[in-house]
């Protein structure tokens, strides 16, 4: 299990989410990003899903 870190910025810069969860694998956890990113409607603004060794798994400009 690990810590991945989910963060999504406004059009301003401004960030709009920044908050971390646990996930068994980086499949899980893009899975996991994708569903939060969704919830909180915020698909199509700048996003990001790290993992805990800083590789990047869920990008959108």
């Amino acid at each position: 299990m690990g810590t991945y870190k989910l963060t999504a910025f406004g059009h301003n810069g401004e960030k709009m989410v920044d908050e971390s969860f646990q996930a068994e694998n980086d499949d899980a956890a893009k899975e996991t990003g994708k569903k939060l990113i969704e919830e909180k409607n915020l698909q199509d603004i700048t996003h990001r899903c790290t993992s805990p060794k800083g590789k990047l798994i869920l990008f959108h400009p």
